[in-house]
């Protein structure tokens, strides 16, 4: 009996193996691996039956809360896959809060923005450990878009609930309210209409601000997995993350080269509450030249000229008041005047032995949206002045003309003024880039049946938070390039370790990256990344650079025959004062010399 058992089980072994040819492979396995003799026979062995294993899936995902740059809770997701039989975590993925954060808050402000980012927080931990989790399981990480499409419904289910729990909970409000007090809703209208000739002292002339979009609580918990399962992709696919997004844009189009986008590198900051009387620059941020890698544009050797050195042997100056360092990874200061942070960087350039225009650029981040003051319908560029929306643009275009070295502008006004934006890029389209950053904060907001729903302008700052996903970012990108505008990915002001940004602002194609300053931790790991990607582009002789700065003459575009877009030129500053009103600073290198320029006592 026991020998027929036997018997019964060795002719089931065979069928088995059979079935699964693993006769076959094996004899295929030691008649390659002979030849070679290689000292690690079991490795090879294990190697060369990999390829017939079953592709990786995800078995579950981990979510919990971290803390993120400033000390504050974000989420990060992680990914779980059966591989070969055995679970396995891939990757894991930290997605940067929305939250924005003020350098001077109320306490009472604050508080209620801690208590709604830990509950946000909280609720994407449990969305993730549960209902995503099981939603994901046994899919393949490499399957994006089908994955991201599985996001997108859970989310628009989660904002369809609440919808109807914010309908139901006003109904009995309503009827609350109608059932109570009766006579205070009939007096308050009869109140109202009191006086119907006098005209209002507060009435608005400008176009009023767009509803901010509502952040589902939880939101984080889409973004992050989207990018945790683009990474767990990447590391299946065994290649870098950069290519894995470029793969997925192009449809598994393999680029045959790729270029960087270059850093916009936060040098300067100027608070809306400081003492100072200058509100309008968010940041002053600095632009190299297309013509060299990051490397030497990050390079202390840089600015290592004998013009830089005879400038260093003058006597060196005061600078501004500093109010240390600001979580965007740059000086804060207070200057006075509009044209008082520029003519400062452009002493601390002379002194070190460059020229802005030639070997740098640079771009203001205006945050116009913050300057509104909606009684008077004007903006208030510095304490006490005020300039209407029509008055911006006549001031842009002053400041660009008187320092040419300008290439982009930032937010210079709110994306309700839409005419004005329209008057801007034709008068600076054509040389500067004109760049929307507070309209593209909510992607779900941007895209609308094939088109930017977002003013004219040169292009949009790209960011990737809340229920973003990977999917949007590519869909997003490849309207803006049929559209000829450029795309800069821009780190949120809670800013994480996490040096995701990086690898999607290359694989995506963007023009630049904007990363704050070159300080703090979780921001200069993300330098460290585009340079590392850097190196390896050169070494695979897969990089290339770019010609020059592009701007696009909106003037010519509305005629026909005139469709090209101007190349920018050698810019030459124009003749400042012989005496700048700033102090003369020093300095070796560029661009963290120009920050220690700034911090010379």
């Amino acid at each position: 009996m026991e020998a027929d058992t036997d018997v019964r089980l060795r002719r089931e072994a065979a069928e088995y193996y059979r079935a699964h040819r693993v006769p076959q492979r094996m004899e295929e396995a030691l008649n390659a691996l002979f030849p070679l003799r290689p000292a690690d026979l079991y490795g090879e062995l294990a190697n060369y039956f990999s390829k017939f294993s079953r592709a990786p899936v995800v078995c579950k995902l981990a979510g919990r809360k971290v803390l993120d740059g400033v000390g504050q809770p974000t989420l990060e997701v992680e990914i779980y896959c059966t591989v070969k039989n055995y679970e396995k975590r891939i990757c894991s993925a930290i997605i940067s809060s929305h939250y924005q954060i003020p350098e001077n808050a109320f306490s009472e402000a604050t508080e209620a923005d801690e208590r709604e980012r830990n509950d946000s927080v909280t609720t994407a931990v449990e969305w993730v450990n549960e209902s995503l989790s099981a939603m994901l399981r046994d899919l393949k990480p490499t399957d994006q878009c089908e994955i991201d499409k599985m996001l997108g419904e859970y989310f628009s289910k989660k904002v369809e609930e609440k919808k109807e729990v914010e309908k139901e909970e006003e109904e009995e409000d309503t009827l609350s309210i109608t059932s109570c007090i009766p006579s205070a809703v009939a007096q308050s209208g009869q109140k109202k209409e009191a006086k119907p000739g006098k005209k209002s002292s507060t009435e608005i002339t400008i176009p009023p601000a767009e509803p901010s979009e509502s952040v589902l609580c939880g939101s984080l918990a889409i973004g992050g997995t989207s990018l945790a399962i683009a990474k767990a992709g990447a590391s299946i696919n065994h290649v870098p993350l950069y290519l894995h997004i470029a793969l997925l844009k192009r449809s598994q189009d393999s680029p045959k080269e790729m270029t960087l986008p270059l850093p916009m590198v936060t040098l300067l900051s100027y608070e809306k509450l400081s003492p100072a009387k200058l509100k309008l620059m968010k940041e002053v941020m600095l632009i190299p030249p297309v013509q060299l890698s990051l490397k030497q544009q990050l390079s202390p050797q840089l600015a290592d000229s004998k013009k830089g050195r005879a400038h260093n042997k003058e006597k060196k100056a005061s600078p501004p008041a500093l109010n240390g360092v600001s979580h965007l990874g740059c000086l804060i200061t207070g200057c006075d005047n509009l044209e008082q942070p520029l003519l400062l960087i452009q002493t601390a350039c002379n002194n070190i032995g460059l020229e802005l225009g030639t070997d740098m650029y640079l771009a203001i981040n205006c945050a116009a949206h913050e300057l509104m003051d909606y009684v008077k319908g004007k903006y208030e560029i510095l304490t006490g002045t005020f300039r209407s929306p029509d008055e911006m643009v006549d001031m842009y275009v002053e400041l660009v003309n008187k320092f040419p070295s300008i290439i982009a502008l930032v937010d210079p006004l709110r994306k309700e003024d839409r005419q004005q934006w329209n008057n801007m890029c034709c008068a600076l389209g054509s040389k500067c880039y004109l760049i929307a950053e507070d309209a593209a904060t909510n992607s779900s907001k941007l895209k609308t049946d094939h088109n930017i729903n977002i003013p004219m302008c040169s292009g949009v700052v790209l960011k990737y938070v809340n229920q973003t996903k990977v999917s949007d970012l590519i869909e997003l990108t490849g309207l803006l390039d049929g559209q000829r505008r450029i795309t800069i990915l821009g780190s949120p002001d809670g800013e994480s370790s996490d040096d995701s940004l990086v690898d999607l602002a290359v694989g995506l194609g963007a023009r630049f990256v904007k990363l704050g300053g070159l300080s703090r931790g979780e921001r200069v790991t993300k330098y460290n990344r585009l340079l590392a990607i850097e190196e390896e582009l050169a070494k695979n002789r897969t990089l290339r650079y770019d010609a020059d700065f592009e701007f696009t003459d909106f003037a010519e575009e509305s005629q026909p025959e005139k469709q090209q877009p101007e190349v920018l030129p050698p810019l030459q500053q124009d003749s400042a004062p012989s005496q700048p009103s700033v102090p003369a600073l020093q300095g070796h290198s560029m661009p963290a010399q120009l920050l220690e320029s700034s911090t010379l006592t």
